[in-house]
């Protein structure tokens, strides 16, 4: 994922007008780009611009960078302790994981995206672990079968009340009324 990548390296532009950023796999070290949202792109935009003269720039420099001095590429145990810190600001528990997960959990949910999809941008080598991000919450179950109830129960109404079709032309209505013992 964009925001969870630890070892990123953006590229801004691409040939073919795709918008991909080249992120480093943490356990093959493996480059592989994916796409990235046009937000993404500018927030990877204005990032650099806060530590422009202060880092090394360019396509072989690492993405993220600490804040304090001397500044350092952004490495797993620094990016852990800054979550720490705002969690204990915020009273919260976010991970770096978290990020990542519900990313994928977006992903999974998208209509438009097959499952392969999602499996390709975190990078999952078994479509096992990606299912796992298809497991709905409580209330999407809930709220998911209380609509199929309501659904089935109009269509249900809908066949109770048969609307006759209208009498033939030339027919008395009130002659056929009484011939079949009820109103048409």
């Amino acid at each position: 994922m964009i925001v969870a990548a630890q070892h990123a390296r953006a590229e801004f532009w691409h040939p073919t007008g795709q918008q991909l950023i080249t992120v480093l796999r943490r356990g093959s070290r493996a480059a592989q780009q994916v796409p990235a949202s046009t937000d993404a792109f500018v927030w990877l935009r204005l990032y650099p611009e806060d530590l422009r003269g202060r880092v090394p720039r360019g396509r072989t420099q690492p993405l993220w960078w600490t804040l304090r001095r001397p500044h350092r590429p952004l490495a797993y145990h620094a990016a852990h302790r800054m979550f720490a810190r705002a969690n204990a600001v915020l009273g919260a528990g976010w991970t770096l994981h978290d990020l990542r997960h519900s990313a994928a959990t977006r992903m999974a949910r998208d209509p438009l995206l097959t499952l392969s999809d999602v499996q390709w941008v975190p990078g999952h080598a078994h479509l096992t672990t990606t299912e796992l991000y298809l497991t709905p919450a409580k209330e999407e179950v809930v709220a998911g079968v209380l609509a199929h109830h309501a659904h089935h129960a109009h269509q249900a109404e809908r066949r109770a009340e048969p609307v006759p079709p209208p009498p033939a032309p030339g027919c008395d209505p009130q002659s056929l009324s009484v011939l079949f013992g009820r109103p048409l």
